[in-house]
């Protein structure tokens, strides 16, 4: 029997729907969040403003929130536990202006936020969850390997302050560096030994979680990518597309200590990729040699007169130690003071 529509249209009518149903799910989910996140925030003022006009805090201190969440937990639910009620107090505290609370967040991503003390660290993670679109999961990790403690300790206190405002603003290849690099999702013993292609794959079978810590931008394109010259194989055992900078990053793993052969052996993966693999449009490679060590001397001679695309970073199979790294971001704070 002659089919009574033209499947083509057909599936087009079909897409056109999806695609307007995904979308508006999408904006009644977004409207409930920013009614969700506002209505906490509006509570929060509530209570802070009874316990400054009663000076209820000061008489009966947590007893105020106590008593709210027997009253209204039995008609509302969980949402009223008297954990909550802490975080919408304290929401309204550190966001007293409600105007500037943004949409793009959800209730339980401030509650991650609510958790970091210090004012600077907080404010970075909040722009940089905009900024990348983090998921809950993607803001804990982050947190967890301590993201911001890593970037700030390597800048002045101008650089701090900027990314404490702005997130991570990537307009430079020096902007996509991290060093050391935490891949403690690869759940390798600190103590186990470990070749390079086993590296490779672990970091293969946790590519989102490797692409996370890598940071805005990046498009996985291959391992073991192979380049003949001369008629001999060499390959490059990862490699990215970076759509911000317009670019290939070409990452080598080393087990150990990165050497001077290292470097050499990525100026030329550079100069092939640049000749060879870029396309109009596209600007000069980046490569980064991940070792777990590296003698900040010899690769500063190594790298003499080479590319500025080049860098030699290390990577932790364990988090970092936070308290360290903030004495650092702290002196350096401190310092500028003076």
């Amino acid at each position: 029997m002659k089919e009574l529509v033209d499947q083509q249209e057909y599936q087009a009518l079909v897409n056109q729907i999806s695609d307007t149903y995904k979308q508006g799910r999408q904006l009644a989910a977004q409207a409930v969040n920013k009614q969700l996140v506002q209505t906490y925030w509006e509570i929060g003022r509530y209570i802070v403003e009874f316990e400054q006009g009663g000076k209820a805090k000061a008489r009966y201190g947590d007893k105020l929130l106590l008593r709210l969440s027997s009253d209204l937990t039995p008609a509302y639910g969980k949402g009223f536990s008297l954990s909550n009620l802490k975080r919408m107090r304290q929401f309204y505290k550190l966001y007293p202006i409600g105007a500037t609370l943004s949409h793009q967040l959800s209730w339980s991503h401030f509650v991650e936020l609510l958790k970091i003390e210090d004012e600077l660290e907080r404010s970075f993670y909040e722009k940089q969850t905009i900024n990348e679109k983090w998921s809950i999961r993607e803001l804990i990790r982050q947190k967890k390997s301590s993201l911001f403690l890593r970037l700030a300790a390597s800048k002045d206190k101008d650089g701090i302050m900027q990314l404490a405002r702005q997130g991570q603003q990537v307009t430079k290849p020096d902007d996509i560096i991290r060093d050391p690099y935490v891949l403690d999702f690869l759940k390798i013993p600190e103590r186990h030994h470990y070749s390079e292609s086993e590296l490779e794959s672990r970091i293969i079978e946790h590519l989102q979680h490797f692409l996370l810590e890598l940071g805005k931008g990046f498009a996985f394109i291959g391992r073991q990518y192979r380049i003949t010259l001369g008629n001999r194989h060499h390959y490059v055992d990862l490699v990215f597309y970076h759509r911000i900078l317009k670019c290939f990053v070409l990452i080598d793993l080393k087990r150990e200590e990165a050497g001077y052969e290292d470097v050499g052996q990525m100026n030329m993966y550079l100069g092939y990729f640049e000749s060879e693999e870029n396309t109009e449009g596209d600007n000069p490679p980046i490569g980064i040699v991940l070792a777990k060590e590296k003698d900040e001397l010899l690769i500063q001679y190594a790298m003499h007169n080479l590319s500025s695309q080049l860098f030699v970073s290390k990577y932790q199979l364990y988090l970092p130690n936070k308290e360290e790294l903030r004495a650092v971001i702290e002196e350096t704070l401190d310092n500028d003071l003076e």
